[in-house]
């Protein structure tokens, strides 16, 4: 096994997205991840989105770099393995209500006594403690409760919420983070993860503002209240763009461009505050200069201006994209299931310890056999486990 983190042993007793998806960042770098799931009720994300051949297709990517095996947790047979597996672990990440691994004789304190220096990561959706700790949760409440869905959506219309579990994947950065600190310290520590948390910190200072200036900061659709223009537009061609004019000199070029650099001269243009009070006069000069062009050539204009502009993509665009194919961000990886299937790549790219993908996601319970075996369970043994429904 290769990569930075070749050394580091992650047992993955998560479900869904936020717990999994961090450790699956661990496992993208050479982290040895065992995931473990229910014998009869495997990982609910192994049933969500499309599928080919009655193959998952979201767990491809979801279980990359992971060894599938099946405990049951709740019988006293399967606690034993897992703290079998926890002896010899370095991370621990799971995300059950609070109270459960307790309940099945494998909370912090048996992990603990078993390895003491376990970092185990506890990943829910309101926290291990408070009045909300019991509820059952999911990432679209911390997109809700965070203040995301009332700035997002246009300012008429209702909160809304992302087709896609935002959250969660910020909290699984976050985990994933969370992780690496506390083994850095070498020490065993409980990490409290509570995913309507982390996404508060990419809300920007709304809490400050509100505390300092009684601020609520309001939907204002695609456009910024922090800069102005910023917005997508549509192209002659039927095409969309978006611009943003995050820095002064790119404001100035953008509206240079677009046959309005009377306006550059203005005071209320010298900051971007200022300039989204102005949002519906300027957005009017890029929307037309837009429209009245095809997008290539729109494009083209953008760039030799040196002045921000992308087109908007759905998942055929990012395929094709000549920058994304320089950075190799979409990667083929051979599959036993599937032939050869395609996803995203790892997250960034070191250069001396690369990250990589090893293998696709796997089938359930695919190397249980192997990773016993690691813990001293022999041939009959795990016979016998599998006829009690341990495993």
């Amino acid at each position: 096994m290769t990569g930075p983190l070749a050394d580091v042993r992650v047992l993955d007793v998560s479900t869904l997205f936020a717990g999994p998806l961090a450790a699956t960042f661990l496992g993208d770098f050479g982290a040895d991840v065992i995931k473990v799931e229910h014998p009869r009720k495997p990982d609910a994300a192994r049933g969500h989105g499309p599928a080919k051949d009655g193959v998952n297709l979201w767990w491809k990517t979801l279980g990359r770099n992971k060894k599938p095996v099946t405990i049951d947790l709740g019988k006293p047979a399967g606690a034993r393995l897992l703290l079998a597996l926890a002896a010899e672990a370095d991370v621990l990440i799971e995300n059950f209500r609070p109270g459960t691994l307790e309940r099945w004789g494998v909370g912090p304190a048996e992990l603990h006594a078993a390895n003491p220096r376990l970092v185990i990561a506890r990943v829910t959706a309101f926290g291990q403690h408070g009045p909300y700790a019991a509820r059952p949760g999911f990432g679209s409440l911390a997109e809700a409760m965070s203040g995301f869905a009332a700035l997002t959506g246009e300012p008429e219309g209702p909160p809304t919420l992302p087709p896609f579990g935002l959250a969660d994947g910020i909290a699984a950065l976050a985990t994933a983070y969370a992780v690496m600190v506390a083994l850095r310290t070498g020490a065993g520590q409980v990490i409290d993860m509570a995913i309507i948390e982390p996404i508060l910190m990419l809300l920007g200072g709304q809490i400050t503002a509100y505390d300092q200036l009684g601020h609520v900061q309001p939907r204002t659709g695609n456009r910024s209240v922090n800069n102005a223009p910023r917005n997508v537009y549509r192209t002659a061609d039927g095409e969309w763009v978006a611009v943003s004019t995050s820095s002064q000199s790119i404001a100035e070029r953008v509206l240079t461009l677009v046959g309005r650099p009377d306006v550059v001269g203005q005071p209320w243009f010298a900051t971007g505050h200022q300039r989204a009070q102005h949002a519906d006069e300027l957005d009017a000069a890029v929307s037309a200069w837009i429209a009245a062009r095809p997008t290539d050539e729109v494009v083209a204009e953008f760039e030799k201006a040196q002045a921000a502009i992308s087109r908007v993509y759905d998942v055929r665009g990012v395929v094709a994209d000549p920058q994304y194919q320089a950075l190799g961000t979409v990667q083929t990886v051979e599959d036993d299931e599937l032939g050869r299937v395609k996803m995203q790549n790892v997250l960034f790219r070191l250069s001396e310890t690369p990250g990589a993908i090893r293998w696709a996601g796997r089938r359930h319970g695919a190397d249980t056999a192997e990773v016993l075996a690691s813990v001293g369970v022999t041939r009959e043994q795990l016979a016998a486990l599998r006829e009690a429904g341990v495993v």
